[in-house]
């Protein structure tokens, strides 16, 4: 989806993804994948001039992959010390918390695209 963010946009941007999770039988997903989107679109209505992005949600053999990508070439950095009364810094720890893994891309034109995947827990096969 090509997308330009508002302040109020993730909650619409929840919804969209929710839905299909369910569709794609990965409901169980839904919270982790929902916090980790949010972060990532805030990060674009802080740090895009332009607050447009690209969301893509594909499935994967045992879970879900999201990239959210901009063409700000401002690569997301992960903070150091947070003080208790810092306003921001959190979104790339929250997602990190969440996701089984995450991580940053460049892309042409200067851009770059932040993703991060959230797999189902796979029950081992019964020995024999």
């Amino acid at each position: 989806m090509r997308l330009t963010v508002q302040e109020h946009s993730a909650r619409y941007i929840r919804r969209i993804v929710r839905f299909h999770l369910r569709e794609w039988g990965l409901a169980e997903l839904a919270d982790a994948v929902e916090l980790g989107v949010t972060e990532l679109v805030a990060n674009v209505v802080r740090h895009v001039p332009d607050r447009r992005c690209e969301l893509l949600l594909l499935r994967a053999a045992a879970g879900v992959r999201v990239e959210v990508a901009d063409g700000s070439p401002r690569l997301p950095v992960m903070p150091g010390d947070l003080s208790m009364e810092a306003e921001g810094g959190r979104g790339l720890l929250l997602v990190e918390a969440v996701a089984d893994k995450w991580g940053v891309e460049a892309r042409g034109g200067g851009g770059k695209a932040v993703w991060f995947e959230c797999g189902v827990a796979v029950e081992p096969l019964p020995l024999e």
